[in-house]
């Protein structure tokens, strides 16, 4: 595949910069709207607890599974093509979602909206490699990228808990359609559609087995929430997730052109790398998911005032993303890992050990800090670590995978999760009691994630790396 020049100078280029970062803007806030608004969607649309994991399981489902595919779609078809049309069905199924009547009905807009996000996700990377040459100028538009991760999370979840609190939760789904036409006007005025492949192929077979044996997998761990292991419905679902994740094995194996090459997972960091983000990102999707539940359910906040206190997370988040780059010269890239999967860690053993009678500052803020502090220490040396040593024509599958890994550990990570929390807790002399008690079993859960994944690192990367100078070749 060739690719192109960038040909656009001063004002279009600053025009594409703001286009893909408000894309990307546009994605984080709507996750953070969901977060701070769960307890007030549950209440309008009578979810149960169980049920409730799904308004993130099939946002997040959608877009892992169909994430790969969206990526091979743009060598293909287009980047600017799959940017508009993932943008697209990103914010009808925002409308959609706003207009909901029913569980069903909020779900299904939310799978599509997954999608959107499958097909737009990979295109913004790939418009700004397109776009801004190698070296310093790409460097920055990249650097402004991964800032935006932050101040869209801080943004996002005080501005989510204002409009469910103050307005309604819709309102927070609807202001995407504005938003979202004007980015699609900007897209095809300022951007250049990139070169496609002529003799690409779409690995239809893998995409599908990936999404329905995932969906499968994560659906049996929910209901089994709420009916229990011996429901025949449950074990069917989790057989038959297997089964689909051993058929994309097979054919991963024997495809031409696969969107996940079996030979990525040959490379010991790499593979170290995703098994990590599969466990930290399973643990840190149900922080926010329980946190923001215990916040309203049992502290009393109002969607507003949860919102507000994140704070201590996001802040301490952003300032370390910030700090990674020095740290990693200094320090090395597994090192700065180890660490910030460490203080995740401490954080999360801290969480697990609230309780109906715990107060915000010591119980909630303080171990927040701590979870901010470590996540932005660790997301991204995961990423350098799950892009090494790879070849140069599996670029775009490797990128692909470590955003798989990533929606997909979150994703079987909360359904785990949701489990533990549903198990969990003994008799209680109220609701609140109840709550804080299975909350924090769920916290439990997560910490034992976070210390697999710190094992995992420990073992498959930070020591592959101390030996690399007596063992040159293996490296």
């Amino acid at each position: 595949m060739t690719h192109t020049t960038p040909a656009q100078t001063g004002p279009h280029r600053t025009a594409i910069m703001a286009i893909v970062l408000l894309s990307y803007l546009m994605t984080l806030l709507d996750v953070s709207i969901v977060i701070t608004a769960l307890p007030k969607i549950q209440q309008s649309l009578q979810f149960t607890a169980a049920e409730l994991s799904w308004v993130q399981n099939a946002y997040t489902l959608a877009f892992g599974g169909l994430l790969l595919l969206g990526a091979r779609a743009g060598d293909i078809l287009g980047r600017r093509r799959m940017f508009v049309l993932g943008m697209a069905l990103f914010t009808l199924a925002s409308l959609a979602i706003g207009l909901a009547q029913s569980p069903e009905w909020l779900l299904g807009a939310r799978a599509v909206q997954g999608i959107g996000s499958a097909i737009l996700a990979p295109s913004t990377l790939a418009l700004l490699s397109t776009h801004f040459a190698e070296g310093p100028e790409r460097t920055r538009a990249l650097s402004l990228y991964g800032a935006t991760a932050g101040v869209g999370a801080s943004i996002g979840l005080v501005l989510g808990g204002g409009i469910a609190d103050w307005l309604s939760w819709r309102v927070g789904f609807f202001i995407n359609l504005p938003i979202g036409l004007a980015l699609i006007w900007g897209a095809r005025r300022y951007i250049q559609e990139t070169a496609r492949s002529t003799s690409g192929q779409f690995d239809l077979m893998g995409a599908l087995a990936s999404t329905l044996g995932m969906g499968a997998l994560v659906y049996g761990l929910v209901r089994s929430a709420s009916t229990g292991w011996d429901d025949g419905l449950s074990v069917a679902a989790l057989a038959a997730g297997v089964v689909l994740l051993l058929m994309l094995v097979w054919n991963e194996a024997r495809v031409q052109q696969p969107i996940m090459p079996l030979r990525l997972f040959a490379h010991r960091e790499r593979a170290g790398a995703y098994l990590a983000r599969v466990l930290f990102l399973g643990a840190m999707v149900g922080f926010w998911f329980f946190t923001t539940q215990f916040l309203q359910g049992v502290l009393g906040f109002s969607p507003f005032e949860a919102g507000l206190a994140y704070l201590p997370t996001t802040i301490p988040n952003f300032a370390s993303a910030m700090a990674v780059p020095r740290l990693s010269r200094r320090f090395g890239n597994g090192r700065v890992l180890a660490a910030g999967l460490a203080t995740t860690l401490v954080g999360m053993v801290w969480l697990s050990f609230v309780s109906v009678d715990s107060l915000y500052f010591a119980g909630i803020a303080l171990p927040m800090v701590l979870l901010g502090l470590g996540q932005g220490c660790t997301l991204s040396p995961l990423t350098v670590a799950g892009i090494a040593g790879v070849r140069a024509e599996d670029a775009g599958a490797v990128s692909g995978l470590v955003n798989a890994a990533h929606q997909l550990g979150g994703s079987l990570g909360l359904a785990i999760l949701v489990v533990v929390s549903a198990h969990a807790g003994s008799a209680a002399p109220t609701a609140q009691a109840l709550l804080a008690q299975r909350i924090a079993s769920a916290f439990g859960a997560g910490a034992l994630m976070l210390g697999l994944a710190l094992v995992v690192v420990l073992v498959w990367i930070v020591r592959p790396r101390n030996t690399a100078a007596a063992a040159p070749a293996s490296a």
